[in-house]
């Protein structure tokens, strides 16, 4: 038996900030809201996906931000992006290179930290 691949990744929030989490990654990452099982959304959160990209995010009452651990987005047009998401208020930060792609990191709106990542094409 060996994994195949993920299914989704799940981010912690806070309870009661579906708004802030529809904003940023709905409206600025452009991922689609999926509605929640039914037997699930009493637990609130939210989920959304884009293809093979799914992201749930699920209410924990004792939240503390995720600001090492993180996942990586694929995405394209770095740079839009993060103009986007600058004038949403949302600074992004700089690492060190990786060969092949361009990347910048941002906090999700709970302090959740998030990678971007372009493929650079030769």
């Amino acid at each position: 038996m060996a994994i195949q691949r993920i299914d989704h990744i799940q981010l912690a929030m806070p309870a009661g900030r579906e708004a802030a989490a529809r904003a940023f990654y709905g409206r600025l990452l452009g991922l689609t809201e999926r509605p929640k099982p039914a037997h699930l959304q009493a637990r609130g959160g939210c989920w959304f996906e884009a293809g093979a990209v799914k992201v749930h995010l699920g209410v924990d009452a004792d939240f503390v931000a995720a600001r090492k651990a993180h996942p990586a987005f694929i995405v394209d047009n770095l740079e839009s992006l993060c103009a986007q998401l600058e004038q949403a208020g949302f600074p992004t930060v700089a690492d060190q290179p990786l060969d092949g792609y361009l990347r910048r990191y941002v906090s999700d709106p709970f302090g959740n930290r998030i990678e971007l990542m372009e493929i650079v094409r030769s």
